[in-house]
């Protein structure tokens, strides 16, 4: 389910603090990026950070479930992203200390592009 354009807007308010970010189309949904680094991801109308294997607990203790969708062979789980909790959406100092975790999250794992220089 595609986001409203009424939620993206709301998100890209309360990210306004965070500094200069980019929406692109992403599966259906919204990718956000700051400094070519997608962190963030809108889809439906629920917001889901970047996580990674210690950041994952605070999200799971907090209730919050990871990205999902549905195919044929049934629902597939994206560990990658997990749902903000309202909590913090609604807090503008803890929304923005959860987007630094996610965009430092998001930098370590964005694929290098291989040089000419080190391709063999």
């Amino acid at each position: 389910m595609s986001p409203s354009a009424e939620y993206t807007k709301y998100i890209f308010e309360l990210m306004e603090p965070i500094g200069p970010l980019r929406a692109s189309r992403f599966f259906g949904g919204v990718g956000i990026s700051r400094d070519s680094v997608q962190f963030a991801m809108i889809m439906g109308n629920n917001l889901y950070f970047a996580v990674d294997q210690d950041s994952r607990g605070k999200y799971e203790q907090a209730g919050m479930q990871p990205f999902s969708y549905m195919t044929k062979r049934g629902r597939v789980q994206v560990r990658k992203y997990f749902e903000l909790p309202e909590t913090v959406l609604t807090d503008s100092e803890q929304l923005r200390l959860w987007a630094f975790e996610a965009m430092r999250i998001a930098g370590k794992t964005k694929p290098v592009k291989a040089s000419a220089t080190t391709r063999q």
